[in-house]
């Protein structure tokens, strides 16, 4: 499984034993021991001459740390006092915001992408924020997982963040309410009357729209559901939308690769020192033959780079949007003599069925080859701004979906008479065009940005290129 940083996440590791006599590529014996010599004679300097009393276990564990950070943003040295929690997080027995991070050169945790309808999502947290402070206190030289343990924490609890919006010069606090992460993960642009999606965005043209917010555990069976009604609907296109999609489950990403490739590789896992590992794709007659396209960002990573790639290398789906994130790296855990403490230690890579890479790896250029880009001609990339509106435009849809969803079920005889909703006095409420609130310190320029139809000119290029599919079909009947 591709290690996300979820506040709900699963993570399949394998263990075994670490010792150096075993290790592949070790450094020869006197080398060794010369390098050690030089390491303990600095902790002992640092113990004799520092400025305050430090402990030598302190010391150890920093080091320990620092050398593993020093590697990737996923590699770690777990202690003893963080065994615990560390557990916790793998059974999924905790609270958190629902966001996926990353660490940024500056040092500081930054938003991968928030996971829809969470905490996070619903009070406006972006992809591309960086946090700047967690409960006041700075997130400068943090590690990725002492940022996670500051998010995590009780259901109920707040946790207050400073972040700053990608394009804004000044950060804006933002206090979170701490939940279970656990909503679902296929959705469509709008709800119907009884609160189930609409998934048919072209009723004319028989379109589909379908977002992947996460690859969970229920990603594939809430998927399988969603294409038999559209089936029954003569569904001739689909839009997958995997933008903001931070990943998930690897068991998910090659299912649901799956339902749309009948043969052939989807993805397979390389490493220096772990047997190579193919997954294949298995014809199960499914009749999904109609035009894709996939809608990805920057946002888009890990399982949700694995789905794309491999629906693009097999010519079975077109992409369109941003460039990926490039997360495509697999962590296992190797426990360490004291019994208690842990490596959590990057071994290998993801690569697309092409054979190529996707993790993007330290000082990765852009002329690299990492991640997923869309296809030739495809590529409609966002401005910060740009993207902060679609973010915050699709986020007030999803409000006011979820709005209508609680009236629908919760119905009594006062339904014939509808009232108006009004924002509370003293509050700002939404614009009628586009569902957008006005926040408060807006400048006029901004203000009257907000107040301007949305226009997703990513998805209208995705629905441009099915049109296109399918008017050129009937052209050749």
């Amino acid at each position: 499984m591709p290690d996300r940083r979820f506040f709900a996440f699963a993570l399949i590791g394998a263990t075994s034993l670490v010792t150096w006599q075993a290790t592949q590529g070790a450094k020869p014996k006197d080398e060794m021991l010369e390098l050690y010599g030089v390491f303990a004679e600095a902790v002992e300097q640092v113990e004799a001459n520092y400025v305050r009393p430090v402990s030598r276990k302190e010391l150890l564990e920093t080091a320990l740390q620092g050398m593993l950070q020093n590697l990737d943003p996923h590699s770690q040295f777990i202690n003893t006092s963080e065994w615990k929690a560390f557990k916790r997080k793998i059974e999924g027995r905790f609270g958190g915001i629902g966001i996926t991070v990353e660490m940024d050169p500056t040092g500081r945790p930054r938003v991968v992408a928030p996971m829809v309808g969470t905490p996070a999502y619903e009070a406006g947290i972006l992809a591309g924020d960086l946090i700047v402070e967690i409960d006041g206190e700075s997130t400068e030289g943090i590690t990725p997982d002492k940022a996670v343990d500051a998010l995590s924490g009780r259901p109920g609890t707040a946790v207050k963040l400073s972040v700053l919006h990608e394009g804004e010069e000044k950060p804006e606090n933002i206090t979170i309410n701490r939940a279970i992460i656990d909503v679902p993960s296929v959705l469509g642009d709008v709800r119907k009357g009884n609160d189930d999606w609409d998934f048919m965005i072209d009723k004319d043209k028989k379109i589909a729209y379908i977002r992947i917010s996460s690859f969970i555990q229920n990603t594939t069976e809430e998927l399988k559901k969603a294409l038999a009604e559209l089936k029954s609907e003569g569904v001739k296109g689909l839009v997958l939308d995997l933008r903001d999609n931070p990943g998930g489950l690897l068991s998910s990403a090659v299912e649901v690769s799956d339902l749309f490739v009948d043969d052939g590789t989807i993805v397979s896992t390389k490493g220096r020192n772990t047997p190579k590992k193919t997954f294949e794709a298995h014809k199960e007659g499914n009749p999904n033959d109609y035009p894709i396209v996939v809608l990805i960002n920057q946002g888009s990573a890990s399982a949700a780079e694995i789905v794309s790639a491999c629906l693009q290398d097999h010519k079975r789906a077109v992409i369109v949007g941003h460039r990926s994130f490039g997360k495509g790296s697999v962590q296992n855990i190797f426990d360490l003599d004291d019994g208690n403490s842990v490596l959590k230690l990057t071994v290998a890579s993801y690569f697309r069925p092409s054979g190529k890479n996707i993790h993007r790896f330290k000082n990765a250029k852009k002329s690299d080859e990492w991640g997923v880009s869309p296809d030739e001609g495809m590529a409609v990339e966002l401005t910060p701004e740009q993207y902060m509106a679609w973010a915050r435009s699709r986020r007030d849809r999803d409000l006011e979906s979820n709005a209508k969803g609680r009236r629908n079920k919760h119905e009594d005889a006062a339904k014939d008479k509808p009232k108006e909703d009004k924002p509370k006095e003293g509050k700002p409420g939404p614009d009628a065009k586009t569902g957008a609130a006005a926040k408060p310190g807006d400048t006029p320029a901004k203000e009257e940005a907000r107040k301007k139809p949305f226009v997703d000119k990513q998805l209208d290029k995705a629905l441009q290129v099915i049109r296109e599919k399918l008017e050129l079909a009937t052209a050749k009947k």
